[in-house]
């Protein structure tokens, strides 16, 4: 899982020993519910994004927290906190065209890095950018999702 608020993130002895694993049955979960989820995930604004791998050309889905900008979508490439990109955002980087599954909905768009000027403005509604930012030297990206 990349960027949820930590309130809506299991804590520190919560997080499962298998990432892949986890994140592969929140997915499962999100499809078959139509977005819907259980647990201490339920309520939280999640989305699938997938994007196209960036050496292997496969298809990558993963569970990504996020908010909307009028008809945009913006998620920040924390990694919570790691000190390099996370590699759903080398993918974009790579290939910007991906797809989002919001709900139940399956949306294709293109993706882009946020502009410096655009970052102070999307902080505000990304209320978690803060403390991401703080657990890293590097600067996390604002990656804005427009519709295709």
């Amino acid at each position: 899982m990349s960027t949820q608020p930590s309130s809506q993130r299991p804590g520190p002895a919560q997080i499962p020993s298998d990432m892949k694993a986890f994140n592969q049955k929140v997915i499962e979960e999100f499809r078959a519910n139509g977005g819907r989820l259980a647990g201490p995930l339920a309520g939280s604004k999640l989305l699938l994004l997938t994007t196209t791998g960036a050496k292997s050309g496969q298809p990558r889905t993963l569970v990504l927290g996020y908010r909307n900008d009028g008809e945009r979508y913006v998620a920040i490439a924390s990694g919570n906190g790691a000190p390099r990109h996370p590699a759903w955002y080398l993918n974009l980087r790579a290939n910007p065209t991906a797809t989002l599954e919001v709900g139940g909905d399956k949306i294709p768009v293109r993706a882009r890095t946020a502009r410096q000027e655009e970052r102070g403005r999307l902080a505000t509604i990304i209320p978690y950018f803060e403390g991401e930012q703080k657990k890293t030297s590097r600067e996390i990206p604002f990656v804005v999702f427009e519709r295709t």
